[in-house]
């Protein structure tokens, strides 16, 4: 019973919050425009601050919802540990979209309040501390991902969830590939707090 809730977990995790809300909002399908990600970010870029919150809220749940239904049965962290993963991997590979997903972060971050929400906290502030200074969205995903293995090993310090952290980030680190490139050539496209866009 308890091996089936990775299985629940992705299968959870492959809901596409942007895809779905897309077609709610009568928006382009994410996947065809701007970075071709079904995020937050890419359905901001079509202009609607509601579609955008409520894709960052439910990729965030999909990350929550799985572990806290893992932990009402069970207190494993290798269980819990897989449920996290699989979740995440539900968001990057969806079986329901042909395993085209996000780039992972809000789910990411949805996994870390699940399991310990002091974690996901510590998460939220490297994030804001990154992107302030830098105003570089991708460059605090990037870091907070490359910084969540230490937080886990500080805060949850059990081999599963150490483990399950160092693969989330790699994962993370890799759907940012193209980010790091860009930042690495001072290409990437900064935070915008103004209300209007050139494009």
């Amino acid at each position: 019973m308890l091996y089936t809730l990775p299985v629940l977990a992705y299968v959870i995790g492959s809901i596409s919050s942007a895809i779905l809300l897309a077609r709610v909002f009568n928006m382009t399908d994410p996947r065809s425009v701007g970075s071709g990600n079904p995020g937050a970010t890419n359905i901001l870029r079509q202009g609607n601050k509601t579609a955008a919150s409520l894709t960052l809220l439910g990729d965030v749940l999909k990350g929550v919802l799985p572990v806290l239904i893992a932990r009402w049965f069970t207190s494993d962290p290798v269980i819990l540990a897989l449920v996290a993963g699989a979740a995440f991997l539900g968001h990057l590979f969806p079986v329901f979209f042909g395993f085209r997903g996000g780039k992972g972060v809000a789910t990411g971050l949805g996994v870390y309040f699940g399991l310990y929400w002091v974690v996901g906290l510590c998460l939220v502030g490297c994030w804001l501390l990154v992107a302030g200074i830098s105003r570089y969205s991708s460059l605090a995903a990037v870091v907070t991902s490359a910084a969540s293995p230490l937080f886990v090993a500080w805060l949850l310090p059990h081999p599963a969830f150490l483990l399950m952290s160092v693969v989330l980030a790699v994962l993370l680190l890799w759907r940012h590939r193209e980010n790091i490139k860009r930042l690495s050539r001072g290409e990437e496209d900064k935070i915008r707090f103004s209300k209007t866009r050139s494009h």
